[in-house]
């Protein structure tokens, strides 16, 4: 069986068994082909069952050479792995040559964080006199609200919004259904924009019926138009922060544990499968920590009392 058709099967085995977002397959699909390139270039026209472990270390060493970040290398050898992991499973090859394949070690990278005031300016710079203002300043606020991944936002849909219960349900990684607390903030600024400007546009698009947040020809927003957004709100006061719509989902973790919040609520909130994701967002202030142990820890308490 050719390249094209295994590949075309491992999209059908991610789309149906894996349940993963169209993005992270189109990534996993990128990656096999450029692998299956680099055969090419090395004028390897090697059939899939023919693939061996140096065949991949090769290719490893190659993109290194290119000077590929270790976090890239890592997604890169993740989607060859995942590839070869079902052609096994599938029973098309005997033995997995990407078995004993390592990805570079990484260190954890703290994210990027926006304090309130900061969040605040980037509402406050938004112009509400154009049609998109409204809308635009709903976006932030959910986005930190509810701490939303930026294909959440834009898949959030008007029958999701429970606004009496205080709950919106969210379409996570994976189809995951979960339901998130919203703050009444985040309500009277969606509930404003819906219906003083999405329920005046002229026409929307079939597909977008549902869509909460549209683009003035009433059609779903995408990825790009969200980071636009954010990318020159942030010009505007001159934020000197490398902020994108993450930024706020991060800033929304850390607020909450830096509050006291459990990390297990945190970890359901966000949608993360593991708790050790949820983890990073334990980087609290040393001074802050200090401050706790001081106020609360039963040796620091018989001190003071002494």
């Amino acid at each position: 069986m050719s390249w094209d058709f295994n590949i075309r099967s491992f999209k059908q085995y991610l789309q149906l068994e894996k349940s993963l977002m169209p993005n992270s397959i189109e990534a996993y699909l990128r990656d096999i082909s450029q692998f299956e390139s680099f055969l090419l270039m090395r004028q390897m026209e090697k059939p899939v069952k023919t693939i061996e472990s140096k065949d991949i270390r090769d290719y490893l060493a190659y993109i290194n050479e290119l000077g590929l970040s270790e976090r890239s290398q890592a997604r890169i050898i993740s989607g060859i792995k995942s590839f070869f992991k079902y052609l096994l499973i599938d029973e098309i090859i005997e033995n997995n040559p990407a078995e004993l394949i390592e990805a570079p070690k990484l260190g954890r990278k703290l994210p990027v964080v926006l304090n309130l005031e900061e969040i605040d300016a980037l509402q406050a710079t938004i112009d509400l006199s154009k049609p998109e203002g409204h809308r635009n300043k709903a976006i932030i606020e959910t986005l930190y609200s509810c701490g939303l991944r930026v294909s959440e936002l834009i898949g959030l849909q008007l029958s999701h919004l429970y606004f009496d219960q205080g709950f919106i349900k969210v379409l996570g990684k994976g189809q995951k259904e979960r339901l998130v607390p919203i703050s009444n903030k985040a309500i009277r600024d969606i509930t404003y924009y819906v219906k003083g400007y999405r329920n005046h546009l002229t026409s929307i698009d079939k597909k977008s019926q549902d869509i909460v947040f549209l683009n003035r020809r009433g059609k779903q927003l995408t990825r790009v138009m969200i980071f636009t957004i954010i990318k020159q709100l942030a010009e505007q006061i001159g934020l000197q922060k490398n902020i994108s719509p993450h930024t706020f989902r991060h800033s929304f973790a850390t607020h909450l544990v830096e509050g006291g919040a459990d990390l297990r609520v945190v970890q359901e909130m966000l949608g993360h499968e593991s708790i050790l994701t949820t983890e990073i967002y334990t980087h609290i202030d040393r001074e802050f920590l200090q401050d706790t142990i001081m106020m609360y820890h039963p040796r620091s308490i018989a001190n003071r009392k002494n």
